[in-house]
C-alpha cells in the first residue's frame, strides 16, 4: 500500500526565516546613535531563539503529533495557548540577556512582547494554511485513490462477465445435435472447448490483440451458426492492417450477444452483423429488427465503455437511425499485455 507522504515543513524556511525576522528586528538598531554591537546581538538572538521556538512549537501542535482534532477554525485554543507560551518565553529570553550580557539599558520589556506576539502570529497562520492546504491535498489524493480502487474493482467484475445463458444455450444445441446424431457434434464440442479455453486464458489479461479477439470470436460465432444456422450472419470486413491494435478481451463476443439479445433472429429474417473499420474505430453494425416486447436497459453498452474507459481512457461511440444501429469502439495502438 502506498505510504501517506507526511507533512513537513522546510528546515531551510523555518531556520531562513528565523534568521530574515532577526535580521528585521535589528535593522531599527542600525539608525540609533546610541546602539551598540551588543544591541544588535541582543535584539537578533533574542528574536532568532523566539522564532525558532514558535515554529517547533506550532508544528509539534499539529494533529498528526496530537491525539486531538484538528479545529477547522484558525483561530482557536491553540493560537491563544501559542501566544501565552510565547509571552512567558519572551519574558524569559529577555531576562535570560540581561542576565547573561549585563545589559543595563535595553528596549522596553512590552516592545519586545508586541514583537513576540507579531511573530506568533505570522508563524502560526502562515503554517496553519499550510497544514490546512496538505490536508486538502491528502483528501484529493484519497478520493483519487478510491476511484481507482473502485474503479478496478468494477473492472474485475466485468471481466468476469461471460453470459451464462450462452452456456446454457450452447449445451441444449449440443444435446440436439447428439440427439439427432449430428457428424458436426464433435466439432462443436471443440469448438465450444476453444472458446472457453480463451475465457480462461484471456481473462487474464486488459487487453489483447485484435487478431487474437478475432480467433475467440470465430469460436464463438461458429457456436452461434450450429444454433441459429443461416438466421445468423457475420460479416468480416475488418482491414488487416489493424490486426495489431488491441482491444479488451471478449468486447466483440458481448457486442454480438447484445445484437442478438435484442434483434429477432430467424432464416425468414437473418440477422445480419458487419465488423469494419472507421479511422481509429472498430464498427460494429446490424440493422434493426427488435424483438417484438424487447427494453434496452443500456447496461451491457454501459459496462463495455467502463472497461474502455478504464482502460484506455475513451469512449464507444453509438450511432442509431430509425433502420440501423452502429457501435464504435477506440482501438489501442499503445499497450503491453500483462
Amino acid at each position: 500500500m502506498e505510504k501517506v507522504k507526511r507533512f513537513q515543513v522546510s528546515q531551510k524556511v523555518i531556520w531562513g526565516s528565523s534568521i530574515a525576522l532577526a535580521v528585521m528586528a535589528s535593522i531599527p538598531k542600525l539608525f540609533d546613535a546610541d546602539s551598540t554591537p551588543g544591541d544588535l546581538i541582543i535584539n537578533s538572538s533574542i528574536t532568532l531563539l523566539f522564532s525558532l521556538f514558535i515554529w517547533y512549537y506550532n508544528i509539534y501542535s499539529l494533529p498528526k503529533f496530537s491525539s486531538h482534532q484538528n479545529n477547522k477554525s484558525l483561530f482557536n485554543w491553540k493560537l491563544l495557548l501559542s501566544v501565552v507560551m510565547g509571552i512567558l518565553l519572551m519574558v524569559i529570553l529577555v531576562i535570560a540577556h540581561q542576565e547573561l550580557f549585563q545589559v543595563s539599558k535595553m528596549d522596553a520589556p512590552i516592545m519586545f512582547e508586541l514583537r513576540g506576539v507579531l511573530i506568533n502570529l505570522i508563524v502560526y497562520m502562515f503554517l496553519h494554511l499550510l497544514f490546512q492546504n496538505y490536508q486538502t491535498q491528502q483528501i484529493g489524493v484519497e478520493l483519487e485513490r478510491t476511484k481507482a480502487v473502485n474503479l478496478g474493482a468494477q473492472y474485475e467484475l466485468l471481466k468476469q462477465q461471460v453470459n451464462p445463458h450462452f452456456l446454457f444455450n450452447s449445451l441444449n444445441t449440443l444435446k440436439s445435435m447428439v440427439d439427432i446424431q449430428d457428424p458436426q457434434s464433435s466439432d462443436f464440442i471443440l469448438k465450444l472447448s476453444d472458446f472457453y479455453r480463451f475465457t480462461l486464458e484471456s481473462r487474464k489479461m486488459d487487453l489483447i490483440p485484435l487478431s487474437e479477439e478475432l480467433q475467440i470470436l470465430d469460436s464463438y460465432v461458429y457456436l452461434l451458426k450450429a444454433r441459429f444456422e443461416d438466421g445468423f450472419v457475420l460479416e468480416n470486413e475488418i482491414d488487416p492492417k489493424q490486426y495489431d491494435s488491441a482491444i479488451p478481451p471478449f468486447t466483440l463476443q458481448l457486442l454480438i450477444e447484445n445484437c442478438i439479445k435484442h434483434n429477432v433472429v430467424s432464416l425468414d429474417k437473418p440477422l445480419i452483423i458487419k465488423l469494419y473499420t472507421e479511422n481509429e474505430f472498430l464498427v460494429i453494425e446490424n440493422k434493426i429488427q427488435l424483438k417484438r416486447g424487447a427494453v434496452s436497459t443500456g447496461v451491457g453498452l454501459d459496462n463495455i465503455n467502463q472497461r474502455f474507459m478504464h482502460l484506455i481512457h475513451k469512449e464507444i461511440e453509438i450511432d442509431k437511425d430509425e433502420t440501423t444501429f452502429k457501435v464504435k469502439i477506440p482501438l489501442n495502438y499503445d499497450y503491453h499485455n500483462n
